[in-house]
């Protein structure tokens, strides 16, 4: 099916199911403790794996993505930081546009470039639109972007950049505070943001315990992305997993 993991998505949120995302950064990754990470990913339940980074300097996307899918069925969904993070090993790929910026490249010429490569690479390909907001440090994306961060407190631009980006076609909503954030997404951006939308709702940024997955669940995201805090503790993993899956929602088409 060409829309298979979109539709899986979808219809987790519709039924208030919460979904976990381990993130896995090439440049970062030791193949060595790759097979650890997956098992313990297979064991907690983990949802999907991203793999992707900022720069990705490395050339070692391919067998990143080759190793964890060769150990496991959880699908890999590519997080691109540039048109050349592009891999047919994974299932799907975020074709990000950087809604939160004002950077044209971001928004759409970079997509202009890559269309073709991506449209052959057999991938199911899922318009995202991306949102940085700020997470209090500096944050490569903001860097690379030249594009200043939505303010944490300003929930009102949140949300209109995600309704904005909702009508114009993207079908993820993807708010980021950025690898290494000191200060997560707000639980009340969150709830504003989730709220005005009917995507699924991404988050992912500074969240490095269980309470923090599991509230921002509860305010609205569908989707908890954490990367960081993994790299630094794996055994994390279990404890973030049954966090995000103990914070259903009952909806109308739950049983």
């Amino acid at each position: 099916m060409k829309h298979k993991l979109y539709h899986q998505l979808t219809d987790r949120k519709n039924h208030g199911k919460k979904s976990f995302t381990v993130l896995i950064d090439p440049d970062k990754v030791d193949l060595n403790k790759t097979e650890q990470l997956v098992a313990l990913a297979v064991d907690a339940k983990v949802d999907y794996f991203f793999v992707g980074g900022s720069l990705v300097i490395s050339n070692m996307l391919d067998e990143c993505i080759r190793q964890i899918k060769s150990a496991c069925n959880i699908p890999v969904i590519l997080f691109p930081g540039s048109p050349s993070q592009v891999s047919k090993y994974a299932d799907a790929l975020l074709y990000l546009s950087l809604i939160s910026g004002r950077n044209p490249e971001l928004l759409i010429g970079q997509h202009v470039i890559s269309a073709p490569f991506v449209k052959q690479s057999g991938l199911e390909i899922i318009p995202t639109g991306y949102m940085v907001i700020d997470g209090g440090a500096p944050t490569t994306v903001s860097y690379i972007s030249n594009a200043a961060p939505i303010p944490a407190d300003k929930s009102e631009i949140a949300m209109c950049t995600a309704m904005a980006g909702e009508m114009l076609g993207m079908r993820l909503i993807y708010m980021d505070a950025g690898s290494g954030a000191k200060r997560p997404i707000s639980e009340s951006m969150i709830e504003k943001v989730s709220t005005h939308i009917e995507a699924p709702l991404i988050i992912g940024g500074g969240i490095t315990d269980p309470e923090k997955a599991y509230l921002n669940c509860r305010a609205g995201a569908d989707i908890i992305v954490v990367g960081n805090a993994i790299e630094k503790d794996a055994s994390l993993i279990k404890e973030l997993s049954d966090a995000v899956h103990s914070a259903r929602v009952k909806t109308p088409f739950a049983p």
